[in-house]
C-alpha cells in the first residue's frame, strides 16, 4: 500500500469555510486562510479548496483567495469550483495550487479532461463525482453542487474519467456528507475496483475507525475530512497515529 493521506477540506461559501449535511443547510466554520495555515502547520498531507457557490452563481473561482492561501501553506494544494475552460485552470495554477477539482464542467463537457491533462499533466488534474444511491449497485452523478442529477452511472463515469486522462478521483457521497456516520463504503469499494487512479472518499467521516474503513475495506488513497476537524473531534496528528498503529503507512 502507499503511503496513505490526510485531506482536510474547505467548502467555501461568501469567502468563509461552510459545512452542512447532504450539501444542505450550511454553516459558517471559519477563516478559509487561518484554517489552511492550521492544518498545514497540523501535518496535513495536503488541502483541498472547494468554492461550492462558484458554479451555481456562475462566477469564477475566487483567484484572490486562493493566491492567499497558497502563499502561506508548504503543502500540495486542490482547488475547484466554477471552472469551465483551460484558461480557468491556467489561472488557478498561476495563482498557487498544485490541482484542479473539476466537477460540473466535466460532466457537460468532458473533453476539458482530456485537454488540460495534455496541457498540464494529468497529475493536476482531479474530477470530483458527488453521487447518491438510486438503487442496486446503482449511484447517480450529481452536478450544480449536488443540485442536478445527470443520470449518469457513477462507476461508468470514473472509468471515463480516467481513460481521458483524470490523475485522481474526489469521490464525495451526497447520501453520507456531514452526517458524521461513516464513509459509503460500497460506493468508495465500487468505484476503486473500476479505476486503476487513486480515489479520495468523501463525505460523512465521524470517527478514526470509519477512516481505516474507508482506506482497508473500500481500498481509498486517500480520506478527505471536514467536520471532525473543522470542530476540533480530532487532530490530524491524533488520526495519523491511530492509523499508524493500525500497521498503515502514513507521513508522520
Amino acid at each position: 500500500m502507499l503511503t496513505i493521506r490526510i485531506i482536510p477540506c474547505l467548502d467555501i461559501k461568501d469567502g468563509k469555510v461552510v459545512k452542512g449535511i447532504h450539501f444542505e443547510n450550511l454553516k459558517d466554520a471559519g477563516e478559509p486562510v487561518s484554517f489552511a495555515v492550521y492544518y498545514c502547520n497540523e501535518g496535513a498531507d495536503e488541502l483541498v479548496f472547494l468554492d461550492i457557490s462558484a458554479t451555481l452563481e456562475k462566477r469564477k473561482t475566487m483567484k484572490d483567495l486562493v493566491r492567499n492561501i497558497a502563499s502561506n501553506i508548504s503543502i500540495p494544494f486542490t482547488v475547484g469550483g466554477g471552472i469551465k475552460t483551460v484558461k480557468d485552470i491556467l489561472m488557478l495554477l498561476e495563482n498557487g495550487a498544485d490541482k484542479v477539482s473539476i466537477n460540473t464542467q466535466a460532466v457537460k463537457n468532458p473533453k476539458i479532461i482530456y485537454e488540460s491533462a495534455k496541457k498540464f499533466g494529468s497529475q493536476c488534474i482531479v474530477v470530483a463525482i458527488d453521487a447518491k444511491k438510486i438503487g442496486d449497485n446503482f449511484w447517480e452523478v450529481f452536478i450544480e453542487s449536488g443540485k442536478v442529477p445527470t443520470g449518469i452511472d457513477a462507476k461508468k463515469w470514473a472509468k471515463e474519467v480516467e481513460n481521458l486522462g483524470a490523475g485522481e478521483i474526489l469521490l464525495t457521497s451526497i447520501d453520507a456528507d456531514g452526517t458524521l456516520s461513516g464513509y459509503d463504503i460500497p460506493l468508495i469499494k465500487a468505484i476503486t475496483d473500476t479505476v486503476r487512479i487513486p480515489v479520495i472518499a468523501s463525505g460523512g467521516a465521524g470517527s478514526l475507525e470509519h477512516l481505516y474503513r474507508a482506506l482497508v475495506e473500500a481500498k481509498a488513497s486517500a480520506v478527505l475530512l471536514a467536520s471532525l476537524f473543522h470542530f476540533k473531534m480530532v487532530t490530524i496528528s491524533y488520526v495519523k497515529k491511530f492509523l499508524s498503529d493500525k500497521g498503515l503507512p502514513v507521513r508522520l
